[in-house]
């Protein structure tokens, strides 16, 4: 498999090329510059969306050597960085990047987002109570929404979950985030109906199926929902029933739904095995 960033470049150098107007007079060494690569071609995009992420990190960090002033190497950098699952690192170079004359509330609210990835609830708070409140966007609102919660302060967070799942075509994330929240708080009924219905959304989000089963368990509804699986994921949705089961005295159903989950997937159920010998063990000691 080809280098990602090496089949970007080379792109990105053919576009330059067929824009110049005089093909003669563009050098090798004006395409090798990454600066002028990107000035070209936009290649901070390709390299946000196509390129590894860990590989455009290092791409961001050798052009901001070059040009530490632009903008757009520095926004770059703090976005392949969360990108990288690296927000620790991303922090620092977040606060660099809201400094700039340059900036946008658009990067307060990515900065927001990487405090929080990083805990930092407080100052996430702090970041998104400087953008003005005529911004409403899908990313805005969903952040309100986990910090609301972060705080216990349940109506605000319904309300912030409300509009931003009607901010974005694609709300299963968010709906499993709500049906979270309301699980938290002990509203396993209500949890339920935002976990199926982040499922209608994406038949593949696991999380919120499994999340479901957690809600369905809460109210001793161990039989699993009728939602789209895979016999790997009934395994695992069965094992999570099962234990739920077990925590909430039903051993008997626990054992069943442990020893169900195993036939289901045997292969892939050590855990399923282990807890159910566990159990037995119990029983008979």
């Amino acid at each position: 498999m080809g280098n990602p960033i090496m089949g970007a470049v080379a792109i990105a150098g053919l576009l330059a090329l067929t824009a110049c107007d005089d093909f003669g007079k563009t050098s090798k060494t004006d395409l090798s510059d990454p600066v002028n690569v990107v000035d070209a071609s936009d290649l901070n995009d390709i390299m946000l969306t196509v390129a590894d992420p860990n590989e455009a990190v290092t791409y961001f960090r050798d052009a901001l050597t070059k040009d530490p002033t632009r903008i757009g190497f520095l926004r770059g950098l703090a976005k392949s960085l969360i990108r990288a699952k690296r927000s620790t690192e991303a922090v620092p170079v977040f606060e660099k990047l809201i400094a700039h004359k340059e900036a946008t509330h658009q990067d307060r609210i990515d900065y927001a987002d990487a405090l929080i990835r990083t805990n930092d609830w407080k100052g996430a708070e702090a970041q998104l109570n400087q953008v003005p409140p005529t911004i409403e966007t899908f990313q805005r609102y969903r952040l309100e929404a986990m910090i609301a919660d972060s705080q216990k302060k349940w109506k605000k967070a319904d309300s912030f979950y409300e509009i931003a799942t009607g901010l974005t075509t694609k709300p299963a994330n968010v709906l499993n985030n709500w049906g979270y929240s309301k699980m938290t708080r002990g509203n396993y009924k209500d949890a339920e109906g935002l976990f199926i219905e982040a499922i209608t959304h994406d038949r593949k989000l696991f999380t919120a199926k499994n999340n479901l089963v957690l809600a369905r368990s809460a109210q001793k509804k161990y039989s699993l929902p009728v939602v789209p699986m895979t016999e790997e994921e009934k395994a695992q949705l069965l094992y999570t029933a099962g234990l739920s089961a077990v925590k909430q005295g039903d051993k008997d159903i626990g054992r069943g739904l442990l020893q169900e989950a195993i036939d289901t997937h045997p292969r892939h159920f050590a855990d399923a095995v282990r807890s159910l010998e566990a159990l037995n063990r119990n029983v008979n000691g």
